[in-house]
């Protein structure tokens, strides 16, 4: 199974994940622990698996934020709202959010049931030395209902992908900022909304562009060269290679098959608007390749 597989699955099962950062039934489960404001629900519910922790760990492992940005949720959220009260709102809005996305008759289908038990045999298969974020995921337990499982089992997938995507930067030497300036030069995303989110100043900003000119991976002008291009493909062939062991354990046929069964759940998540075009992912499913 080539590890190119390992992209086209992302590509499939990531809009399902992100349902939980964009839905309304998730902002208002967390404003109803008394999180404060859209980044506080943020950072406590994609951290709650790691327990009660500090902001200097969260924003190591989410890599691309300002560290400033994590500690002013964290740990401030922990006093409002338990990890695991935030884990439990958190499985109760995506079982809303799902439900109504997608209907109850999808919800309740044998097809949806056996998505998430393929999916769930993947993230279990998940390699997690190393990775902190998918171990925290993959050690919560296995929820009751088929389509929060499914939605918990790409959650430790994506974030199985996520940390393995982050050791490929650190070992190319490619610090956060610099990173998301290589992201937006490739036109995946938009610069200037990268730079806002992840709240970086203007010089940070600069100053990494010129590291990356110091690279020849951009120009003068911040466009990505024929360098920078290859640097960035090699890097994501990396990820795509470090991703790989949950797919090569699930097999080809249930690999592809959880692909088929995925793919009408992601086309309903992207064609509703849910997931703004300019996210900071930058996926749509005109990318998307096979799995074959």
């Amino acid at each position: 199974m080539s590890d190119s597989v390992a992209r086209a699955m992302w590509e499939r099962f990531e809009p399902v994940h992100q349902l939980v950062y964009f839905s309304a039934e998730v902002r208002e489960a967390l404003d109803g622990l008394g999180l404060r404001g859209y980044w506080m629900g943020y950072f406590a519910q994609r951290a709650a698996p790691l327990g009660p922790a500090p902001a200097s760990v969260v924003a190591g492992c989410f890599y691309v934020f300002h560290p400033d940005r994590v500690a002013r949720a964290l740990p401030d959220a922990w006093a409002l709202a338990s990890p695991q009260q935030v884990i439990e709102a958190r499985e109760r809005a995506v079982d809303a959010a799902m439900t109504g996305l997608f209907g109850a008759d999808v919800i309740a289908s044998a097809e949806l049931a056996e998505a998430a038990d393929l999916a769930w045999e993947a993230a279990q298969a998940a390699d997690t030395a190393g990775r902190v974020l998918g171990a925290a995921n993959q050690a919560l337990p296995r929820p009751a209902q088929p389509h929060v499982r499914l939605w918990q089992a790409l959650t430790t997938l994506r974030e199985h992908r996520g940390d393995g995507h982050v050791a490929v930067l650190v070992g190319r030497r490619l610090g956060p900022v610099e990173a998301l300036v290589l992201k937006s030069a490739t036109g995946e995303t938009d610069a200037e909304f990268q730079r806002h989110i992840r709240q970086w100043d203007v010089g940070q900003w600069r100053a990494a562009r010129a590291q990356l000119r110091g690279r020849g991976w951009v120009d003068e002008e911040g466009r990505l060269t024929g360098a920078g291009a290859a640097a960035h493909e090699a890097m994501e062939a990396d990820t795509d290679a470090a991703a790989a062991v949950p797919w090569r354990t699930l097999g080809a046929d249930g690999t592809t098959r959880l692909a088929r069964l995925l793919e009408p759940l992601a086309r309903r998540v992207l064609d509703s608007g849910i997931v703004p075009a300019g996210n900071p992912v930058g996926l749509t499913q005109s990318t998307w390749g096979s799995t074959g």
